[in-house]
C-alpha cells in the first residue's frame, strides 16, 4: 500500500500536535501511578499518626434504651464514650445521656479535644481548634459530617484530625502526603471536583486521544519502514 505524500505529512502533523496536547496528561498517569504504587495506603490515611489500640471505657448503671426511646422509632443504637462519659447516639445522629435521657445538641471543643487525644499519639501537640461549618468541592474535608472541629497538631506535615460535632465521630486525619496523594489521584482520574468518577467526559476524550496518538504512531511506522517497502516491492 503506497501512500501519498500529503496524506503521510498530515498524518504527521496530526500525531504531533496530539502528543504534544496530551503529553503533559500523559506524565501525568505515569508520575501518579507510580506514586500510587511506591506508597503505602495507611500512611496516607494517616494511620501511622493514630495510637494502634483504642480503650475505650465501660459504664454501668446505664438507663435502658427500651424504656427511654419509647417515644422515638430506633433504627440503630450506638454506645458513645465523649470525654470519658456514656451517650447513646439515636439513629446515627441523635446523642443521648443515657443517665437523664435529655438530647445532647452536639459536642463542645474541649470534647473534641478528648476524642482526638483518644485516638491521636500520646505524642503529638495541639495548636489549634476552629469549627468548620461549610467546605468546598476541593476541601481536604469534602463529603464530611458538618459541623465538625478540625484539631491541627505541631508536625512538619500540618497534620489535622477532623472531629464531627453532632454524632461525636472521629472522622478522618488529614497531612502533606495525603494532599499530595489526593492531587494527584485528582489528575490521574480527571475529575476535578469528586476525584473519584471515572466516567466523567473530560477522561473520556483524552483517552480517545490517546489512542488515536498510538494508532497514528502505528500508522506512521508502516508507512514510512523500508523493510515494510522492501516486503511490498517484493509482492508486486
Amino acid at each position: 500500500m503506497i501512500v501519498k505524500r500529503k496524506t503521510a505529512l498530515n498524518i504527521r502533523k496530526a500525531h504531533r500536535y496530539l502528543g504534544i496536547f496530551i503529553g503533559i496528561q500523559f506524565i501525568m498517569w505515569t508520575v501518579s501511578g507510580m506514586y500510587f504504587s511506591w506508597t503505602d495506603l495507611d500512611e496516607i490515611h494517616g494511620d501511622h499518626f493514630k495510637k494502634e489500640v483504642v480503650e475505650n471505657p465501660s459504664f454501668s448503671n446505664l438507663e435502658g434504651p427500651g424504656t427511654m426511646f419509647s417515644h422515638i422509632p430506633v433504627s440503630s443504637l450506638e454506645l458513645k464514650d465523649i470525654g470519658g462519659k456514656a451517650f447513646y447516639l439515636v439513629n446515627g445522629e441523635i446523642l443521648v445521656n443515657p443517665e437523664t435521657g435529655e438530647e445532647k445538641q452536639g459536642i463542645s471543643r474541649e470534647e473534641a479535644l478528648k476524642i482526638a487525644k483518644k485516638h491521636m499519639r500520646e505524642d503529638l501537640e495541639v495548636s489549634g481548634i476552629k469549627l468548620l461549618d461549610e467546605t468546598g468541592d476541593h476541601h481536604e474535608y469534602r463529603g464530611g459530617a458538618l459541623p465538625a472541629y478540625v484539631i491541627s497538631y505541631k508536625n512538619p506535615a500540618d497534620l489535622k484530625a477532623y472531629i464531627s460535632v453532632n454524632d461525636a465521630a472521629f472522622k478522618s486525619v488529614r497531612h502533606r502526603d495525603w494532599r499530595w496523594f489526593d492531587f494527584l489521584w485528582m489528575t490521574h482520574t480527571m475529575d476535578y471536583e469528586g476525584r473519584d468518577d471515572f466516567n466523567n467526559l473530560v477522561l473520556r476524550i483524552f483517552s480517545l486521544m490517546g489512542l488515536i496518538t498510538v494508532l497514528s504512531g502505528f500508522v506512521l511506522w508502516y508507512i514510512s519502514s523500508p523493510s515494510i517497502r522492501k516486503i511490498q516491492k517484493r509482492f508486486k
